[in-house]
């Protein structure tokens, strides 16, 4: 309990807290990610579809949208998201029968 008193004890301690900051970012960036990606698999796996399937389409139907906007739509405005998806797999039934 020095830190409060103890020059070089007080700079360790801050170098080491922004060491845990700086890995904190990156951190929370890993974790919205991977909650935008549960989020979409639930809500495309309504339509008979898996995240995976669902993001391949995306790049068959030259749509570009992120993670982040998919998975807002998907929560906030599900009628549009079902428009998305109904687009993708529109393209999917036309590759298919090509």
């Amino acid at each position: 309990m020095t830190k409060h008193r103890l020059y070089k004890v007080a700079h360790e301690a801050k170098l080491h807290a922004g060491q845990y900051a700086y890995i904190g970012r990156k951190k929370r960036k890993r974790d919205f990610r991977k909650l935008w990606i549960v989020r979409l698999n639930a809500a495309v796996r309504e339509y008979g579809l898996t995240y995976r399937k669902f993001i391949n389409l995306l790049k068959k139907a030259k749509i570009i949208l992120n993670r982040k906007v998919l998975a807002e739509l998907a929560v906030n405005q599900p009628q549009i998201f079902k428009e998305i998806v109904s687009v993708c797999q529109k393209q999917d039934a036309k590759t298919v029968q090509n």
